[in-house]
């Protein structure tokens, strides 16, 4: 099957700049699907442009911090505006955090909800006017494991990814009748720049945590789906192990 003329969309993804982020963009590319491409830098977003261009596809980079979560809403519906409308919101952008819940400190607690949870809301407030208007539209969460399983030291990322399945499952039971599709992507470990993060302390063998790439294809695959199915969860794990 032609990929290419089967999926003439237009898609969001945050994060973009690098990890799962990045790769899901040059797979969406090469499917065909024109990209907007969100993330805090704006010299990292025209790399990843660069190596995602494909003719005929087109792809715009948007400089934009969802850790200030005041402006969020308003940015995404402007980019949305900006780009012609959106097909396609992959919420990729997150962090990770490490620490004990009696040492995580109030303003760590918020950093991490409000950037792996409430910009993810902000985001979906963004895109969903218009969705409804067209009644129709894909929003792929990326979650985690760890939305699914607690890991000790783990605390406040769990939880902000717990609360991502929640959201999900809820924008689903509310959109569903308008043509509103919501899945969740709850992949294991990737060998990504998170586990490089000063915010965590973790001690890994990433030679056998999973690419970026094999996710990117999972959400690719998901995004491509015909509008009369979804997939409502998708745990993707590394076959070493649980982590």
């Amino acid at each position: 099957m032609d990929l290419i003329s089967v999926t003439e969309k237009r898609a969001i993804i945050t994060g973009a700049s690098s990890g799962i982020g990045k790769a899901t963009a040059i797979a969406f590319a090469q499917a065909g699907i024109h990209l907007a491409l969100v993330s805090r830098s704006q010299e990292k977003l025209e790399t990843v442009a660069q190596e995602a261009a494909t003719p005929g596809v087109k792809i715009q980079t948007y400089p934009l911090d969802l850790a200030k979560i005041e402006g969020v809403k308003a940015k995404i519906e402007a980019i949305a505006s900006d780009f012609g409308g959106i097909d396609i919101l992959v919420n990729n952008a997150g962090m990770a955090y490490t620490n004990s819940l009696m040492d995580t400190s109030l303003a760590d607690w918020q950093r991490v909800i409000d950037l792996n949870l409430t910009s993810v809301w902000q985001c979906i407030q963004g895109v969903l006017p218009s969705m409804r208007d067209r009644r129709e539209g894909i929003i792929i969460n990326v979650s985690s494991i760890a939305g699914k399983e607690v890991f000790p030291e783990w605390g406040a990322y769990c939880v902000s990814k717990f609360g991502l399945m929640a959201l999900s499952k809820t924008l689903a039971a509310e959109e569903g009748e308008r043509g509103i599709r919501v899945t969740s992507i709850c992949p294991g470990s990737v060998n990504t720049a998170l586990w490089d993060a000063e915010s965590v302390n973790a001690d890994f063998d990433r030679s056998t945590m999973m690419t970026p790439e094999t996710i990117a294809r999972s959400i690719l695959h998901t995004a491509l789906l015909p509008k009369s199915a979804v997939i409502e969860e998708l745990i993707v794990m590394p076959s070493a192990g649980r982590f």
